[in-house]
């Protein structure tokens, strides 16, 4: 699928395959190295198995002519679509890359006939606070899980 055609070379967001798994697992210890410091320890995606994941969960690419871009991965839970991680390439911050992969997971969920998208982040994550609250998503709760204090949002579906 063709997420748009702006001025970035060939964007594309395509179904992860096995042989994608250490790229990813690259690509999110990159965009979520910064984190470290600020939580004291590694966020909950860089501890992720990546053959695993593309096994078991819905995981989309992000990919331009230089390679992946970004990561997306869902999955159905109850009437909604859990989106359990979107990551960057450093290379690509900027280029709306996230911004496609949040629009087509939203996509995802209507075409399953999803009521929502909801996700978590970190309370120490801010700027992802922010980025969520401007594409819609509202807080629904705060809690600890896995040891992570997380901040918990929804983004209820209206037909489209």
């Amino acid at each position: 699928m063709i997420a748009d055609a702006d001025s970035h070379p060939s964007p594309l967001i395509r179904r992860a395959r096995p042989e994608d798994a250490s790229l990813i697992a690259a690509l999110v210890d990159e965009a979520y190295a910064p984190y470290i410091s600020r939580i004291g320890r590694k966020p909950g995606p860089m501890l992720d198995d990546y053959a695993q994941v593309i096994a078991t969960s819905t995981v989309y690419v992000s990919t331009d002519d230089a390679g992946i871009t970004g990561v997306l991965v869902m999955q159905p839970e109850g009437a909604d679509l859990l989106l359990v991680n979107v990551a960057v390439a450093a290379r690509s911050r900027g280029q709306g890359v996230g911004k496609r992969l949040m629009t087509f997971c939203e996509g995802c969920a209507r075409e399953l006939g999803c009521q929502g998208v909801r996700l978590y982040t970190h309370e120490l994550m801010s700027e992802n606070l922010t980025i969520y609250r401007t594409l819609g998503y509202l807080e629904t709760h705060r809690a600890t899980q896995d040891g992570f204090a997380r901040v918990f949002m929804r983004k209820p579906l209206g037909t489209a």
